[in-house]
């Protein structure tokens, strides 16, 4: 109950979903690449290639791996192969897209936002408005990671706007949420968090569920609405307890300890660090580990 699907890879599946059969051996790099076998997908996109060069989403699996090695400069060549074999709207779209978060892993963050503009460009030739949706909310991922607030935030409320089901909402108010967070207008926050906590409990999955709520419980104890964020958080961590999903209980564990320490039960509020310092350490995850120990030190 950890949710790991990125933006990028979901596009991808909704790529390969709509593609009317997909080759043997593309099949077999997408497997490899499943497995973490990166060398192995590697090898077996080159062999692909080599019997035929015009097999697109063989460059799609060969660009992911070496995008997963972190060999970014060899996954935007695969990418820009791919663009060269696209000849309609509609395969554009994802190679534009694909090159754009290759550009922005480089952190060329103007042709990040000049590739993402043409996908938009591109899903709207195709007709493919959940394209354009993501196109403008990978924008405003740059803009937010360049710390351009008000440019993002244009960027995630168009994608509002162009949302088909309330799970797509939910993915965009939370954006809108974070960045509003970001530029310490807490109460419009709150309001987009919500609206993105009512999409996620109709719609979402449990990760989105479970994500959705401790960001909830986090702004609420922003603004000082400690029992509603009480409230939320011992309910998604009941969820997490019995759905397995201790990632979600560590993390919703040290922000009640928040609320503990607000409401001065200093000793609750240690148990619950601890806790989630259990829960980090019995699962090996160090990031877990880390994000507890920097979110919880000056908290007694």
């Amino acid at each position: 109950m950890k949710l790991k699907t990125t933006l990028s890879i979901l596009f991808i599946l909704l790529f390969i979903n709509n593609v009317s059969a997909i080759s043997t051996e593309a099949n077999a790099c997408n497997q490899l690449l499943q497995k973490g076998e990166l060398d192995a997908a590697l090898i077996q996109a080159k062999k692909a290639i080599e019997y035929n060069k015009t097999d697109k989403e063989v460059r799609i699996c060969q660009g992911r791996a070496y995008g997963y090695k972190g060999d970014f400069d060899a996954a935007l060549a695969s990418f820009n192969s791919l663009d060269a074999l696209s000849s309609d709207a509609s395969d554009k779209t994802i190679s534009s897209y694909l090159i754009g978060r290759t550009y922005a892993q480089l952190k060329k963050n103007d042709l990040a936002i000049a590739s993402f503009q043409q996908t938009i460009s591109n899903a709207k030739t195709a007709k493919y408005q959940a394209y354009e949706r993501i196109g403008h909310n990978a924008i405003g991922d740059v803009y937010l990671t360049n710390n351009q607030l008000a440019l993002a935030l244009d960027e995630y409320l168009l994608g509002t706007k162009l949302a088909a089901n309330d799970n797509e909402r939910g993915e965009s108010y939370e954006k809108v949420a974070f960045t509003h967070h970001k530029m310490n207008q807490h109460d419009l926050a709150l309001e987009y968090q919500i609206k993105a906590y009512l999409m996620h409990d109709t719609a979402g999955t449990l990760d989105q569920y479970a994500h959705s709520s401790i960001e909830l419980g986090r702004y609420y104890i922003i603004t000082k609405s400690y029992t509603s964020a009480e409230n939320v958080l011992n309910k998604i961590i009941k969820l997490a307890k019995e759905q397995g999903g201790a990632y979600y209980e560590a993390q919703g564990s040290y922000v009640l300890a928040k609320v503990k320490v607000a409401r001065g039960d200093i000793p609750e509020a240690k148990r619950l660090v601890e806790h989630a310092k259990s829960i980090a350490v019995a699962a090996n995850d160090e990031a877990l580990t880390k994000e507890i120990e920097q979110e919880t030190v000056d908290l007694f």
